[in-house]
């Protein structure tokens, strides 16, 4: 759709639609430019504080991909009139502003309309030094790939969704979705990076495949070395499974080389549609090290390179397996 719209030529227009980036970026000055991203969704757990929270950390995601720092929200509310009591938009808002608050960003407003379904989200705008902005394009061959958040959040909201998700699996989905990228986000740009995406609704396959495709570059990944929340691999198996995640199997299926011995089930959690997930990025390999080092040393523990930037076709992507 996007490639029939004119492309706007303005210089200052540093991040526009050209790489299916996470953000825009406009300068304003020589030393600041504004990011402005835009997210909402429909309910991915039952609680809607914990709703909110999640996806107001979604929401400022793409700001923290970009190298930037939030600074305004403002709250995108679709409400389904009659349906549902005020008070549960009212836990929404404060879900959300728990979060807004936490990552030092301030709501300034927001909007709303009436939806035969509920969605929230927020608009965000961060600020970024014109020089530091950190885009998915560009990642070179040599450079080590890292996720610093487990996958399978898709797979265990759809169990949930059937009610055969533990409440220990919920707790623990719920609070990586939850977490904000900005500590992910301060140790890459301590380290210094290529490049950095945040992996959403086009699962870990669909962006990477977006990012080698924007920097002209392809991926060998480690299959195995991809971390998984707890419970993912069973509930994939057990074929609890969003409708998403298959239209992005289908997506990356061209672009996908795939070791004979590897899993299908874990195939699938590679394509798993995601909520608030982490950051993946492109490091040059002589800062892999600090990178790791700098992820630990801010609480991230599930963090860690899942393979490498080779110099084949762009967007393609090999799925290794040990042994």
């Amino acid at each position: 759709m996007l490639r029939h719209l004119p492309r706007a030529d303005d210089p200052n227009l540093l991040v526009g639609t050209e790489t299916h980036d996470d953000a825009g970026v406009y300068r304003i000055s020589a030393d600041l430019a504004l990011i402005q991203t835009i997210d909402y969704f429909t309910p991915i757990v039952d609680d809607p504080r914990d709703f909110g929270a999640i996806s107001a950390a979604n929401s400022l995601s793409d700001v923290y991909a970009m190298g930037g720092s939030p600074l305004t929200a403002m709250n995108v509310v679709g409400w389904p009139e009659g349906q549902l009591g005020w008070d549960v938009l009212r836990a929404i808002l404060e879900g959300a502003h728990e979060v807004i608050h936490e990552a030092g960003a301030v709501l300034v407003g927001g909007h709303s309309v009436k939806s035969p379904e509920l969605f929230f989200g927020l608009s965000v705008t961060g600020i970024v030094h014109p020089e530091r902005v950190v885009t998915n394009a560009g990642a070179r061959p040599g450079d080590r790939l890292f996720l610093t958040k487990p996958i399978g959040t898709g797979i265990l909201s759809t169990a949930q969704k059937h009610g055969s998700l533990e409440r220990d699996l919920l707790v623990g989905m719920t609070a990586v979705m939850r977490r904000l990228n900005a500590a992910a986000a301060e140790a890459m740009l301590e380290v210094g990076v290529h490049a950095a995406t945040d992996v959403t609704g086009f699962g870990l396959l669909g962006h990477l495949h977006e990012m080698m495709a924007a920097a002209g570059t392809a991926a060998e990944i480690d299959a195995h070395r991809v971390p998984l929340l707890p419970g993912a691999i069973d509930h994939a198996r057990a074929g609890r499974k969003a409708g998403g995640l298959h239209a992005n199997r289908r997506h990356v299926a061209p672009s996908l080389e795939t070791d004979e011995r590897l899993d299908e089930d874990l195939l699938d959690l590679l394509c798993d549609p995601q909520t608030s997930g982490g950051l993946l990025i492109a490091v040059p390999p002589a800062s892999a090290d600090r990178l790791e080092e700098a992820l630990a040393r801010r609480g991230i523990e599930d963090a860690g390179p899942i393979g490498s930037v080779v110099a084949a076709p762009g967007g393609a992507i090999r799925l290794r397996v040990r042994g």
